[in-house]
């Protein structure tokens, strides 16, 4: 693909994501599409083995846009990196088409690993702000990752994951359309378990008054009884 149509596809991948762009010329202000044109030359440069220079443009980059993107990393095509600022992708990065990453996403290594040390992110994935995904597994196609959930772990396609450390919650291994990808509107399995307790507890709870009142009165009422 040209550069010219490159841009052009990278322009409308913003205007189609974020309701806030209303005209295409706004598109340039938008420092994840800035990051983004940068890293294709910065990644030419990396594959060509001009690792200082590639390294170089790619601080420069940062320093202006706030994203921090390793030329090593491998991008698919519509990419959108909203706002932005505080996004980190490592060297060893993949990811796929049509992914959505907002503002303090984290794409890191665990410190532990070499080679292949940071994620692969599959198509059509969403990664809500705050996120940090960290590691060498794979992030499942259509799956959303929750703001500020920390995911240490493979995650199967379809999925929705929250919390820290992240948990899955499976979405009938169906795909997510793209309009219900927020950020708010996540189930929470720490509430829902906690719901289920309470549930429980007013159950047994139940069960107890009726035993009582079965059986006459409570135990120290008996005892009273008896000794009367």
């Amino acid at each position: 693909m040209g550069l010219i149509a490159f841009i052009k596809e990278e322009m409308q991948v913003v205007m189609e994501r974020d309701p806030a762009a209303k005209t295409a010329w706004e598109v340039f202000l938008y420092p994840g599409f800035r990051a983004i044109i940068r890293h294709r030359f910065e990644h030419k440069l990396y594959l060509k083995k001009h690792y200082f220079l590639a390294r170089w443009l790619s601080q420069r980059t940062a320093r202006r846009t706030g994203i921090e993107i390793h030329p090593g990393a491998t991008i698919g095509k519509g990419l959108f990196i909203d706002h932005g600022t505080g996004v980190v992708i490592g060297e060893t990065t993949i990811i796929g088409d049509n992914v959505t990453l907002y503002q303090g996403v984290t794409l890191g290594g665990t410190g532990k690993e070499t080679g292949k040390r940071h994620p692969t992110i599959g198509d059509n994935v969403m990664i809500g702000s705050g996120a940090k995904v960290l590691g060498s597994f794979t992030v499942g196609e259509n799956s959303l990752i929750g703001a500020g959930s920390v995911v240490l772990q493979e995650v199967p396609a379809n999925c929705t994951v929250v919390g820290v450390p992240g948990r899955v919650v499976k979405l009938d291994q169906v795909r997510i359309p793209r309009e219900t990808m927020d950020q708010v509107h996540l189930p929470d399995p720490v509430m829902a378990a906690l719901n289920e307790l309470r549930s429980q507890n007013a159950m047994l709870t139940d069960e107890l008054a009726k035993c009582r009142a079965h059986c006459g009165g409570s135990a120290p009422q008996q005892k009273e009884k008896e000794s009367n």
